[in-house]
């Protein structure tokens, strides 16, 4: 993928940074509702501090998912925030205890990152992705055998076994987008990806043909941003947005930067990158038009 600065904005949530487990959607979840409850009462997180004893990076960690909850500490907070209700706090508890647990994607932690950890969580979670990628297709949409092409141009020194492992994880987040009943995913995809082969011509040529399959699909949507489109919104660079039922959790933005995956939370940021989005959506062609174009490039690698 292109090499964007480095430099993470105000907000930003680098993964590679965190020790310990990979925030999960899960977490970020729970974390959110304990947010909730301290700012519904106009509490800062010193003042939670100066109740409890913890630090408030320590409270900042829990609400934005990088920490593991411990029962003593949530009945402190519980405390603090006012819940006495039993059935409310086993509730929350018995939700904690849920965002502990280890994902389906741990089975694949010796090929997965914790960046893409997160990814996948999110993926899991969200109702909707928004997606667009500059130099590759989505993930998401790619066939195994485009995939494994990606990877060894990319990874060299990759084995194969590792290889197959990544192509395991990335068919499972496939089916689980495919058996989810009314996930959405939209991907804007750039025109290059659709010229620049990866792995033989009769590969790429299947790979294409799997992307016209999927649009027959009334949840999966592709535009396409043409190769000699005037006047492109440059800002945009490789991005997913993920949007969530019932304010579950507010809009995530995830980009790609040379130093590693980010993920915004901060609404300010949010909101500017999916503003780029929709404008990147209204340059792009529609879905019958890029249908239309991907048939014509599937012509040229018969």
């Amino acid at each position: 993928m292109p090499a964007q600065p480095s430099r993470s904005p105000r907000g930003a949530r680098n993964v590679h940074d965190l020790s310990g487990r990979a925030p999960t959607a899960q977490r970020m979840i729970f974390g959110e509702t304990l947010r909730q409850r301290r700012q519904a009462l106009g509490l800062t997180a010193e003042d939670v501090v100066r109740q409890i004893g913890h630090s408030a990076s320590k409270i900042s960690r829990m609400e934005n998912g990088r920490h593991d909850f411990k029962e003593a500490d949530l009945h402190r907070l519980l405390d603090v925030y006012g819940v006495r209700d039993e059935s409310e706090r086993d509730l929350l508890l018995d939700l904690a205890r849920a965002a502990n647990e280890r994902g389906w994607w741990d089975a694949w932690s010796d090929v997965s990152t914790k960046t893409l950890q997160t990814l996948v969580s999110l993926e899991d979670m969200a109702q909707r992705i928004r997606s667009y990628e500059i130099a590759q297709l989505p993930g998401l949409v790619q066939t195994a055998e485009y995939t494994r092409a990606l990877i060894r141009a990319n990874s060299p020194g990759k084995s194969e076994q590792d290889i197959d492992r990544i192509i395991e994880l990335r068919a499972m987040r496939q089916q689980r987008l495919m058996r989810s009943p009314g996930k959405k995913l939209l991907c804007v995809l750039d025109e290059v990806t659709l010229v620049r082969p990866y792995g033989s011509r009769e590969g790429m040529r299947r790979q294409l043909e799997h992307l016209i399959s999927l649009a027959d699909d009334p949840d999966i949507g592709f535009n396409l941003v043409e190769l000699n489109r005037p006047n492109l919104p440059v800002q945009v660079g490789t991005t997913t947005i993920f949007d969530f039922a019932d304010g579950q959790l507010p809009d995530i933005v995830y980009i790609e930067r040379s130093g590693g995956g980010l993920y915004l939370q901060e609404e300010h940021e949010v909101d500017e990158h999916v503003k780029g989005f929709d404008r990147l959506m209204i340059a792009s062609l529609g879905q019958r038009a890029t249908v239309r174009r991907i048939q014509d490039h599937i012509k040229k690698f018969r």
